[in-house]
């Protein structure tokens, strides 16, 4: 089997995760967080949709992970954000990162808000 090695172009890729915190880019980053493009930064839950909408023009999916397991976010930030143009892709924390790894390496134009484990 060949092995290649990935790469990301500009966007950090998820490294690990534990009990309240995320690995993104080599550097620690502790409770909730949002992956927005290159921009990392504390997410301040589901009533935060602001600067994800912000972002709507550079974002196709965001990937929400809703820590270690899958549930629904509330429908009205679902709704926001999709009467934005993004689609919500909702899963548990570990699967939400190892998607956005996979789809960060294809170029493909994501987010995450992640939740901790």
């Amino acid at each position: 089997m060949r092995l290649s090695e990935v790469t990301y172009s500009g966007a950090k890729p998820i490294d690990g995760y534990g009990p309240g915190f995320f690995r993104i880019g080599g550097e620690i980053y502790r409770g909730p967080v949002l992956i927005l493009l290159d921009d990392i930064s504390a997410w301040q839950g589901y009533g935060e949709t602001g600067s994800i909408l912000a972002s709507a023009v550079e974002l196709d999916v965001l990937f929400v992970g809703t820590g270690a397991e899958t549930a629904h976010p509330p429908a009205a930030f679902r709704q926001a954000l999709e009467s934005g143009g993004i689609r919500v892709e909702a899963m548990a924390s570990p699967s939400a990162c190892r998607t956005y790894n996979v789809l960060l390496s294809e170029g493909r134009r994501i987010g995450a808000a992640l939740l901790p484990v």
